[in-house]
């Protein structure tokens, strides 16, 4: 493409006047062969530069298609890096541990240690918070002759039947009615929900009391209670905190931990 833009001046010598220091003008000729030869190598040197720079495009785009390709993460990395959490995968949530026990499981607040009371029959389990005592959980099993939950009637009347759990009467004498309490009564118990879910084919009751003492103690104690029957065995978890501290953010932790009590 270079040499057509030179064949006009193919035999006469291109003069161009220069200015000397005396104002004269000396003619300086230049060939125009030179022109032309050093305008197409210029060209050229473009040309072979242009074409290495986009042959170097080429082989930098199908090397790094090719590493794209090649750039699985094995299952050992990818492990790896869920463990160390280097693709910001959420943690996991360590407020509450899981506990396997004979027939059943369910989630411990990791803050709550076991402890080795004994309150009622049966009791296989017992959990409370090491800050309060009153902050805790047990789980129960004992034989049954009934087939289902439901056979022991309602939440309301499967309750009655279990009011063991609800608390000790340690006063029996005779008592003026008191702060909303009825007369010769020392605990009232209020059925705040239940509900009966089914959880793996099997029902359960789930009922949530508030029960108050004449002491005023923590000013009630919020009861969540959850129960099943399974291959001849009731099955019951209570969790609980003093009102004070449910509404101090205890109520999570009960609620979690009553929620997910099942049976295997």
């Amino acid at each position: 493409m270079a040499s057509t833009a030179c064949f006009l001046h193919h035999h006469h010598p291109l003069s161009t006047p220069t200015r000397s220091s005396s104002q004269r003008y000396v003619p300086t000729t230049l060939k125009p062969n030179h022109l032309v030869i050093c305008k197409a190598q210029k060209q050229a040197v473009q040309e072979e530069d242009g074409g290495a720079a986009l042959s170097r495009r080429l082989a930098l785009t199908l090397l790094l298609g090719s590493a794209a390709i090649g750039s699985k993460v094995s299952p050992a990395d990818a492990a790896y890096g869920e463990s160390a959490n280097i693709f910001g995968k959420p943690k996991t949530n360590t407020d509450f541990l899981p506990y396997n026990g004979e027939g059943f499981k369910i989630q411990i607040p990791s803050k709550w240690n076991p402890s080795k009371e004994v309150e009622y029959p049966g009791q296989v389990l017992r959990y409370e918070d090491n800050g309060d005592s009153n902050s805790n959980v047990t789980v129960t099993v004992t034989p049954t002759d009934k087939k289902s939950i439901t056979d022991f009637g309602s939440p309301e009347e499967f309750l009655s039947k279990v009011n063991y759990l609800l608390g000790k009467q340690v006063f029996f004498g005779k008592t003026e009615s008191e702060g909303g309490f009825d007369p010769n009564a020392v605990a009232t118990a209020n059925i705040l929900e239940s509900s009966v879910p089914v959880i793996g084919g099997k029902p359960y009751y789930s009922i949530s009391v508030l029960t108050r003492t004449a002491d005023g103690d923590e000013g009630g104690k919020h009861q969540l209670i959850t129960a099943t029957v399974s291959d001849g065995k009731l099955y019951i978890c209570k969790a609980q905190a003093g009102d004070k501290r449910w509404f101090k953010g205890a109520r999570r932790f009960v609620e979690s931990t009553a929620g997910s009590f099942s049976v295997a």
